[in-house]
């Protein structure tokens, strides 16, 4: 298939074109937040790198449905597999939601963000923790915001946003036309 033909077809099948935009969108925002992690230098504190579960979750499965939807399985399965990704970007807006309440001081974070992993039991190491520890973050200060929202807020954005599209395009008819 030629490329102009591929882009036709995915716009006219809205299962294949809702499972290849979350796995792209999710792509996008993981990449964003290595971004941010080793370009701009902002280290991720245990609730972020939480919320990145659901995304390396989500990008397998949706070119998995992806795939299942070229090909033609059975809507059921198709719509299954749709439903399953907007439940894992759901799960992905809700650490997002329980993050950004941390931050904003509605609720407690989790009392072992930003303590060390391992406690020193000599003074060799400590000393050792100390000069190659990574800089930790704590998960109830927010270190960036862009429009009043941290990346947990913008996490909830994202997140809400994909599940919404993969239960848009669990919610159209079957797709009709020749198999590919």
């Amino acid at each position: 298939m030629k490329p102009a033909e591929i882009v036709a077809t995915c716009l006219s099948r809205p299962w294949l074109s809702g499972a290849l935009v979350v796995a792209a969108a999710a792509t996008g925002t993981i990449l964003g937040a290595y971004v941010f992690e080793y370009v701009v230098g902002l280290p991720p504190c245990p609730l972020c790198l939480q919320q990145r579960v659901p995304y390396y979750a989500v990008i397998p499965a949706a070119l998995a449905v992806a795939a299942m939807a070229w090909r033609r399985w059975p809507a059921a399965i198709v719509r299954l597999g749709l439903l399953a990704l907007a439940g894992l970007m759901i799960w992905g807006a809700g650490l997002g939601v329980y993050h950004a309440g941390a931050e904003w001081g509605f609720w407690q974070g989790p009392t072992t963000c930003a303590q060390p992993t391992a406690i020193a039991r000599n003074p060799a190491d400590l000393l050792r923790q100390l000069q190659t520890a990574k800089p930790l973050a704590d998960c109830t200060v927010a270190a960036w915001r862009f429009l009043g929202l941290s990346l947990a807020g913008w996490n909830v954005v994202i997140a809400s946003a994909l599940a919404l599209v993969a239960l848009a395009a669990a919610s159209r008819p079957r797709e009709t036309g020749r198999a590919a």
